[in-house]
């Protein structure tokens, strides 16, 4: 009898391990999940939050309105305020979040912007020579902080940006110019071209850093009043300011790639500018 329970069991156990390799095992779909896309931290969503930081006077450098809906007290405000309104599809308020955003998002600028008519007198009256930085088309977050932070170190007076087209103030632009931006002031204005007649007419010389310069940015003259333009790597300098501009001057160059990271060639002219003014 034992010997034959001990068959029984032997036969049983074999036929469930062939059983168990013939089943196929088990798989969980896999199912991917994306997680919403924002680009930064520091924006309100919502009707009643986006309206109160309208009526704040709090610095907004985007406001998005889903475009089905436009909500005409949000859009009558902004254009009282001169802010300038992107009407977008629901499903880019929805990559920036999942929450109940009611159709509209604003980004809030990090810092207050300066007035450049107010910084040029300031800086005339002090008795001290301009000088003025501007970025075109320039929109990576961490160029501009690594810029703004070159610029405050040599002393420049007044960094001026387009209202458009133009790197975003926020949390990562702050900790990349190592909080260089909560001292130097940011003028933004809507035309870079009639920003550049003002300062001409003002007594500053216009020289943009370009590829296309005729002059080496060591040759150029920066002991005056001067504003220096700086294009994005993509696009360079507009052709308009390029044509406005007093003066083009070009870093030279022995190497193979041609080409300097915007924030590098950046730091060469202003700390030549610095050079000059020293002696």
């Amino acid at each position: 009898m034992k010997k034959n329970a001990d068959l029984r069991i032997k036969f049983t156990a074999i036929n469930v391990s062939e059983e168990n390799e013939s089943r196929q095992p088990f798989k969980r779909p896999f199912r991917h999940f994306t997680s919403p896309k924002t680009e930064n931290k520091e924006f309100v969503f919502g009707v009643q939050s986006v309206l109160e930081t309208l009526r704040s006077g709090k610095e907004i450098d985007r406001l998005l309105v889903q475009r089905e809906l436009g909500n005409s007290e949000i859009l009558d405000l902004a254009r009282e305020k001169g802010i300038q309104v992107q009407k977008v599809p629901l499903e880019k308020l929805n990559r920036i979040t999942r929450k109940n955003h009611q159709g509209a998002i604003a980004f809030v600028s990090a810092i207050h912007y300066a007035k450049l008519e107010n910084v040029i007198a300031d800086t005339f009256e002090k008795g001290e020579i301009p000088f003025i930085l501007i970025l075109d088309r320039i929109t990576d977050v961490r160029n501009f902080g690594a810029i703004a932070r070159t610029a405050e170190c040599a002393g420049i007076h007044a960094i001026v940006i387009p209202a458009r087209g133009a790197a975003q103030i926020n949390g990562d632009a702050m900790k990349t110019s190592s909080g260089a931006l909560n001292f130097i002031p940011v003028c933004r204005e809507e035309s870079l071209l009639q920003t550049v007649d003002f300062l001409q007419n003002s007594g500053l010389k216009v020289v943009a850093c370009t590829e296309k310069g005729r002059s080496s940015v060591y040759a150029v003259d920066y002991s005056g009043p001067v504003a220096i333009i700086m294009g994005s790597e993509e696009d360079g300098i507009s052709d308009e300011l390029i044509r406005k501009s007093d003066d083009l001057a070009v870093i030279p160059q022995s190497g193979q790639v041609g080409s300097l990271n915007v924030s590098v060639a950046a730091g060469v002219v202003i700390f030549e500018t610095v050079r000059q003014r020293s002696i």
